[in-house]
């Protein structure tokens, strides 16, 4: 395997000694060995070298050794400065290796020799030249430069580079693994990925899956062959063992005695066919190796050697079943084989390693043929840990196929039955195929197995899935709380008390918070710690969602730690979604986009858990002015169907559509969204949920002439808060009050209503500022400032020129006051959404600003002309369209017509250069969210009291 372009050494330090020395042609001579196992890039090294700037006047000789290259006498050496360039000495004969030896003593001053070879084939091990030792002359700098395995950083790198940013990080982690680094093994696997059908998509089973390259699998063949008959064995017992391993044991496997086993061994690690990996640890210098190397095996001497592997992984402490069991199954043993998957399963499952558990079972129950009494063990300890765990598609499936079995007892259907409602109901988001294994399974373990059926009317009660009403819920809660006080069992009892809590804290039910105190946080029972731990989490969902942002923070602190101690990932997972929408609406916006795409990345195969982080981010990019993307990530970028959302999400991402098709003038949209919203909001009876919503659906359907609806909404709003501690929604109903008083106004005499209106939005404001939430605190306030420039819109005849006056002004002196309040709560919202990211809001603001301030027709003195730079609404209109409005979007913004926002974008352009608007957003040095060109700075002179009154 020799090394080509396709691997990259970087030189480093190897280069400098030479840069000095070909720089001088006076300098003493500098020879440079270059040490590096097979495949570590020692040729592109060499080539490097040869490339350096200093060496281009000076004569460069190649010799690749092994291959008749190289000087044939003495006085064909160059009797000039050189550079030698020597590659591969471990192949040179005695011949060559004195000939070497000789140009390398006769180095004239100004010249310089880098050599190279492989440690590992060297015939006398560390003696590069042979032996006896070369003689150096004295003048001479020799110096060794070793190469290394790339780490996983450069591993990554490479990857992105060949097949771009798909990679999940445990594809990186798992081909850094199996590649050991070696730069040429990086590369050949990569190869294979990028040929692959159908294309790679960045997961650690495809990198699993591309198996050995040609080139390594040739070269362990090759010295695995060159070793006697005799000594092989022990190279096939690593390969089997498949990783380091001690010397006993590897003996053990192979099948040798003691003396003859420690004497292939030895010739092994000469041959280079096994490599000392550490301290007593014996195996395969690229971990790929090893499958090369069992494939190449006949099928009876592979399982002899996985029975001895079995037999003596068996004698660890402790035990890895997980190994034993391969090896068992490999070994054609097939009751060996599934005792020990058993008690991998069941070690895993302790150890709250679920995923691996997981994993083991899901690829044991789906072995064909497996008879039923083993899969009826099987199946539940798959179960268990599924639904503790993160998803799997695998295991739904799998548990669809078990629970159709009319073979398995009653209880063990029934309980797989449940598992499998809870994976499908809140793991996949399929609440139909979940609600209905859920009442199969309650109906089921109702006689044999009361706890059980405790546990699956609980799950009944949750009222987050789409479909049936609180009262439905409630029912089921009743039933269940009575299952599980029959029952006995602590551990439901924890179960059902975590399900109440979920309802009680989501209606913002008096009695909430002094369930979550009797959580049993303290217990050492894992089963009980894990139930404690969903009760946190779920309450501490349910105080994001109802404004309690102090509690949610202790909650969702408290809730992820016993999540982590209790083995419970699932859990964990949720919480972490909970705090995604705590930094939203607490104002927590540098860093969070990118801390929701990490985790979804992170929960790729899971897209109902990953929720939360869609709908954040879509808000993030709506409130940037990004709509496309807001659109994408608020439709969870077609990974799931908005309509199988739980409902608080679903309303909140409907909220923010509505409001998107307000904003682009879409009125029959925006109302046709709000109804179908409202009804399922209304459908569930959880009212708190309504507050993302509510505002937002009144103003489309006032706005597309329903307003008898509109108040509807608002009087059931209302009634179905009730008395409740609910501060957010609230703070929506306030909201949504001022959004009907506003659009209500009569067109010709609505002063009054106006200003009614402008009270309700600032007592919104101030009751979101009291959460806090500051971002909906300055929307709301913006309405205020908003609906007092409108009341006053007809009191006096605008702006003045410089220096002229008038006594015309119909208003008086605290109409005036109250206008310059609104322009100053308005220039203050435009700046908090400023500091915030919230490009478009802060355009919004600016443009509304702009209604009362006019620019001036003739340029002050002073001012500047921006010929050759962009004008502040330049500025503005250039972010807007780089963050994917259209001109007509653009326009309704910043109060603009469609034609001059044309004309502002065109100048843009030209101004900066740009060929189209995707270049204009390079030419501005950022993109969507970024809000430098909104700044206030250069437009935001004071407003004087000519210009408002």
């Amino acid at each position: 395997m020799s090394e080509d372009d396709g691997v990259v050494a970087t030189r480093g330090s190897a280069g400098w000694p030479l840069t000095r020395v070909l720089a001088d042609e006076r300098a003493e001579p500098v020879l440079l060995f270059v040490e590096g196992a097979a495949g570590e890039g020692k040729s592109h090294l060499l080539q490097e070298l040869a490339d350096l700037p200093e060496s281009a006047d000076t004569p460069r000789r190649w010799w690749r050794c092994g291959a008749g290259g190289g000087p044939q006498h003495e006085d064909e050496a160059e009797h000039l400065p050189t550079l030698w360039l020597v590659d591969d000495v471990h192949r040179a004969d005695g011949d060559e290796l004195r000939r070497l030896r000789q140009v390398l003593e006769g180095l004239r001053p100004g010249s310089a020799a880098a050599v190279s070879y492989r440690p590992e084939e060297l015939p006398v091990p560390g003696l590069s030249l042979g032996a006896p030792p070369m003689t150096y002359p004295s003048g001479m700098t020799v110096l060794r430069h070793r190469l290394v395995p790339w780490d996983e950083e450069r591993v990554r790198r490479a990857a992105v580079q060949a097949l771009g940013e798909g990679w999940t990080a445990e594809a990186v982690r798992r081909l850094h693994d199996r590649t050991g680094g070696v730069p040429r093994v990086v590369v050949d696997v990569l190869a294979v990925l990028r040929e692959q059908r159908p294309a790679f998509t960045g997961t650690a089973a495809e990198v699993e899956a591309a198996g050995t390259p040609a080139r390594l699998a040739e070269l362990v063949l090759s010295r695995t062959h060159a070793l006697p008959p005799e000594d092989r064995p022990v190279v096939w017992a690593a390969a089997v063992l498949d990783g380091p391993v001690g010397r006993d044991e590897l003996i053990a496997v192979s099948g040798l005695g003691a003396s003859t086993g420690s004497t292939a061994l030895l010739r092994a690690l000469e041959g280079a066919a096994l490599a000392e990996l550490g301290d007593d640890r014996y195996g395969f210098a690229v971990p790929l190796a090893a499958p090369a190397v069992r494939a190449s095996l006949p099928g009876p001497v592979r399982q002899d050697l996985h029975g001895r592997a079995a037999k003596v992984l068996a004698r660890r402490q402790p035990v890895p079943w997980a190994a034993v069991a391969d090896h068992h199954r490999a070994a054609g043993d097939s009751r060996r084989w599934i005792n020990a998957v058993e008690k991998a399963a069941a070690s895993a499952a302790a150890a709250s390693r679920h995923q691996e558990a997981i994993t083991l079972l899901e690829r044991t129950l789906a072995t064909p043929g497996l008879p039923p009494q083993v899969r009826a063990r099987l199946a539940p300890l798959l179960a268990r840990s599924a639904v503790t765990g993160l998803r799997s598609d695998q295991t739904v499936e799998v548990l669809a196929q078990i629970v159709q079995d009319a073979s398995l007892p009653a209880a063990v259907r029934g309980e797989l039955r449940l598992d499998l409602g809870l994976m499908l109901c809140n793991q996949m988001g399929r609440y139909p195929e979940g609600w209905q294994a859920l009442e199969t399974a309650a109906a089921e373990l109702r006689e044999v197995r009361p706890g059980l059926a405790a546990r699956a009317m609980g799950a009944l009660s949750s009222p987050f899935w789409p479909g049936n009403s609180i009262d439905v819920h409630r029912e089921w809660l009743a039933k269940a709380l009575a299952a599980a006080d029959a029952s006995g069992d602590d551990a439901m009892r924890t179960a059902v008390l975590a399900n109440r809590i979920a309802l009680a804290t989501s209606c913002a039910e008096a009695e909430a918070w002094e369930l979550v105190r009797r959580l049993p946080r303290k217990t050492i029972d894992p089963a009980r710690a894990g139930q404690a731990a969903r009760g946190l989490c779920n309450a501490a969902d349910a105080a994001v969602w109802l404004g309690l942002h102090e509690r949610a923070a202790d909650l969702l602190a408290e809730g992820r730690e016993l999540s982590a101690r209790s083995g419970a990932p699932y859990f964990e997972h949720n919480a972490l979604g909970a705090q995604l929408l705590q930094e939203w609406w607490t104002g927590q916006w540098p860093g969070l986009a990118k801390r929701c795409e990490d985790f979804v990345a992170s929960t790729a195969d899971m897209p109902l858990i990953a929720s939360d982080a869609y709908i954040v981010r879509g808000l993030l990019a709506l409130a940037q002015g990004d709509w496309g993307e807001a659109v994408s990530w608020l439709s969870q970028r077609g990974t799931f169907g908005s309509e199988d959302l739980p409902v608080a999400l679903a309303a909140t991402a409907a909220g923010a559509l509505v409001r998107l098709a307000l904003a682009r003038q879409e009125t029959q949209t925006a109302a046709r969204q709000a109804r179908a919203a409202w009804s399922i909001v209304a459908g569930k009876g959880v009212w708190p949920w309504a507050a993302e919503l509510a505002p937002w659906a009144v103003e489309a359907l006032v706005r597309a002439g329903d307003g008898a609806t509109a108040r509807v909404m608002v009087r059931d709003f209302a009634q179905g808060l009730g008395p409740g501690d609910a501060p957010a929604a609230r703070a929506a109903l306030i909201w949504s009050r001022a959004v009907l008083a506003e659009t209500e106004a009569p067109a010709g005499d609505g002063r009054d209503g106006l200003l009614r209106a402008a009270e309700l939005y600032r007592e919104a404001a101030a009751a979101y500022g009291e959460l806090p939430r500051p971002y909906t605190q300055a929307v709301t306030a913006e309405g205020a400032g908003r609906c007092v420039l409108a009341a006053y819109a007809e009191a006096g005849p605008g702006p003045v020129a410089e220096g002229e006056h008038t006594a015309a002004s119909a208003e008086s002196a605290a109409d005036c006051a109250s206008v310059l309040a609104a322009v100053a709560e308005l220039e203050s919202c435009a700046q908090r959404f400023t500091d915030l990211g919230a490009v478009w809001d802060a355009a919004r603001a600016r443009a509304l600003l702009r209604t009362r301030r006019p620019a001036r027709k003739t340029r002050p003195p002073g001012r500047p002309s921006h010929a050759d730079e962009l004008s502040p609404r330049e500025a503005e209109v250039a972010q807007l369209a780089v963050c994917g409005l259209t001109n007509r979007e653009i326009a309704a913004t910043l109060h603009l017509s469609p034609r001059t926002v044309e004309q502002h974008i065109a100048r843009a352009m030209r101004k900066t250069g740009a060929l189209s608007r995707r270049d204009l957003a390079h030419r501005l040095g950022g993109g969507p969210g970024t809000v430098s060109a909104l700044s206030p700075t250069g437009n935001s002179r004071p407003v004087r009291k000519s210009e408002t009154c």
